[in-house]
C-alpha cells in the first residue's frame, strides 16, 4: 500500500510540552514491540516537515504512545505508593527499635539504681554489725569505782590491786562490757564465782565474786550481755563487782581496767 505524503500543518503532532512524555513513550513501545505485547501495531506513516524531516502521524504508533504514556504515569504512581509504604514501615521500626533502646536504659537504670540501694542497705548493716562489735559498755550500769586499779593492801596476794572494784549491791546484773567468747565461767578460787571474756580485739575481762552466772564456756556474748548477778563469792570483804582488763587469759597479764574502757568509748 503506498502512501501519499500531506501537507506539513495538515499532520496532527503532539506539543512540545509532551516531548519528554513522548521520548518514554518510545521506548515503551520498543518494550511492548520486544516482548510481543504491541504485536498487530500499524507501521506509523510519516510526512515531512517543515525541514524535510519525517514526522510521526497520529496512527495506530502514536495511539500506542498514548497507552504507554499512561502505562509511565500508572507505574511513577506505584512506585511513589511503593516509596511512602516503605518509608511508613521504616519509621514504625525505627519506632519500635527506639522504644526498645528506652526500655532497656530504663531496666538499666532501675538495675543500677536496685544495686546502689542494696549495697548502700548492706554498708549500712555492715556498719551496724562493726558498731555493735565494737561499742562497749560499764559492767555495772550506774555504779562507780570503790578501789581503784593498782590499790596495795595485805587484801590481795600479789600485794596489790590487779582489777578495779565496782559498787554493786548484793543480785545487781553483771553486763559483758564488749562483744567475745567466753572463755572462762565457774569457780576461780579467791575470785570465786567468775567469768573470763575474749574480745574481738584480742583483750580480756574477768568478772569476779558473783554470786551466779548465766553463761558457760564457748558461748558467743554481745555489749550489754546479761553474764551473771553479783555478790561477795570468794576472797571478798562484802557484794562487789571485780573488774580486770587483761592482754592474755592468765592472771599477770592485767593492765589498767579503767583506762581500757575508756579508750573503748566507756564515760568513767
Amino acid at each position: 500500500m503506498a502512501f501519499g505524503s500531506r501537507a506539513a500543518g495538515s499532520g496532527k503532532h503532539r506539543g512540545s510540552s509532551r516531548l519528554s512524555r513522548k521520548t518514554a513513550g518510545y521506548a515503551g513501545i520498543a518494550a511492548l514491540a520486544t516482548t510481543g505485547v504491541v504485536g498487530t501495531l500499524a507501521a506509523p506513516a510519516f510526512a515531512a516537515d517543515s525541514h524535510g524531516g519525517p514526522s510521526l502521524e497520529d496512527t495506530g504508533a502514536l495511539n500506542a504512545v498514548v497507552v504507554a504514556d499512561g502505562l509511565q504515569d500508572d507505574i511513577e504512581t506505584q512506585a511513589e505508593t511503593q516509596q511512602s509504604a516503605a518509608e511508613a514501615v521504616a519509621a514504625q521500626a525505627q519506632a519500635e527499635a527506639d522504644a526498645k533502646t528506652r526500655a532497656a536504659e530504663a531496666k538499666r537504670t532501675a538495675e543500677a539504681k536496685e544495686k546502689s540501694e542494696r549495697e548502700a542497705a548492706e554498708k549500712a548493716a555492715e556498719e551496724e554489725a562493726r558498731k555493735r562489735l565494737n561499742t562497749f559498755v560499764a559492767p555495772i550500769t550506774g555504779s562507780y569505782v570503790s578501789t581503784q586499779y593498782g590499790a596495795g593492801g595485805g587484801m590481795w596476794s600479789s600485794g596489790s590491786h590487779t582489777g578495779i572494784d565496782f559498787h554493786a549491791d548484793e543480785g545487781t546484773v553483771v553486763h559483758a562490757v564488749g562483744a567475745g567468747t567466753i572463755v572462762e565461767a565457774g569457780w576461780g578460787g579467791a575470785y570465786g564465782n567468775n567469768v573470763v571474756i575474749r574480745h574481738n580485739d584480742g583483750t580480756y575481762t574477768q568478772y569476779g565474786h558473783m554470786d551466779s552466772l548465766s553463761v558457760s564456756v564457748g558461748q558467743t556474748v554481745s555489749a550489754g550481755q546479761q553474764i551473771g548477778l553479783s555478790g561477795s563469792t570468794g576472797n571478798s570483804s562484802g557484794p562487789h563487782l571485780h573488774f580486770e582488763a587483761r592482754t592474755g587469759a592468765t592472771y599477770g597479764t592485767d593492765i589498767n581496767p579503767l583506762a581500757y574502757l575508756r579508750q573503748h568509748g566507756v564515760g568513767i
